[in-house]
């Protein structure tokens, strides 16, 4: 009687085992690198972030103390007394120069940075280019000088206009080279999708290029906003400072930076205690943006 049943397959041995389980040429050289620039990546992370913990710990840890509802009620007092005193003028002021700011900067920046990314060729592309590249190095005082220059003689007072002025031309680079940027990583087949359905060019730009890559944009918008927040040289030149709550745009106005590089370099401890809880309360209204901007991106993607 015959046996048609397959014959079992053969155990490999013992060294053909071996030989499988033994890394490939070269293997452990690769593992090597890896880790190693692995380990690489992870001590730069470190190196970034703890300074920057360790800012906000010492920030929150000597600002925490003078934080109160005066603080943001009251005007400054002088340092010899027992008048209830804080920053109330120079947080609006604040509030008021990056409103304006952001109203003059953030438009220009991003027309600027749909320009060259969807329309721009040639030398007034490259030129437009240079030009921001420049200005993102120019020192902030010098934009000071410019804008108290251009606006504050003619006027012939300082202004909260001048401070909105300055702050937007420093945030102008940033805006616009990062709107190129992310505009170019959108994928090209939408726009080749949007025109082919007969939607005219530019509201293909506006309304499906820039919408989708609003969330990187928007990053990029409050980094802007977080450094013309804390700017001091060019709201010195241009809107100066003013002791009184003011909220009109032709006078002078009060500023958290200039408010707090006031009082640090003064010798009263009343206030250089005022200065420490303006640094974090300056903290917490840039954190404050980002995590509005965050929220509002990531609902504008979910919605999408």
């Amino acid at each position: 009687m015959s046996n048609d049943s397959p014959a079992p397959a053969a155990r490999p041995s013992a060294a053909a085992r071996r030989t499988l389980l033994e890394p490939a040429p070269g293997e452990r050289l690769r593992r090597a690198r890896s880790y190693f620039f692995e380990g690489l990546c992870v001590s730069s992370a470190v190196v970034v972030l703890v300074p920057l913990f360790l800012i906000f710990i010492y920030v929150v840890s000597k600002g925490l103390s003078g934080l109160s509802l005066d603080f943001f009620t009251q005007l400054p007092k002088p340092p010899l007394g027992d008048e209830r005193s804080g920053m109330g003028n120079a947080v609006v002021g604040t509030l008021i120069l990056v409103a304006i700011g952001c109203c003059i900067g953030l438009p220009t920046g991003i027309l600027a940075g749909i320009y060259l990314a969807e329309i721009g060729r040639g030398k007034l592309a490259s030129a437009i280019r240079f030009i921001a590249d420049v200005l993102g190095g120019v020192p902030s005082i010098t934009i000071g000088v410019f804008v108290y220059a251009l606006v504050v003689v003619p006027m012939k007072r300082f202004s909260a206009l001048a401070g909105g002025i300055a702050l937007a031309i420093v945030m102008l680079p940033t805006v616009t080279r990062t709107t190129e940027e992310l505009l170019k990583l959108v994928p090209a087949h939408l726009r080749e999708a949007s025109l082919a359905l007969g939607v005219p060019e530019w509201r293909t730009s506006l309304l499906v290029v820039l919408r989708t890559a609003s969330p990187g944009i928007g990053t990029g918008v409050m980094l802007a906003v977080a450094r013309i927040a804390g700017e001091t040289a060019p709201v010195l030149l241009t809107a100066l400072g003013f002791q009184y709550w003011s909220v009109a745009v032709d006078r002078p106005i009060a500023s958290l930076p200039v408010q707090i590089w006031r009082n640090a370099t003064s010798p009263y401890p009343k206030w250089q205690q005022e200065a420490w809880t303006g640094a974090l309360v300056l903290i917490a209204i840039v954190f404050f943006l980002n995590l509005l901007a965050r929220i509002v991106t990531s609902r504008s993607v979910k919605a999408r």
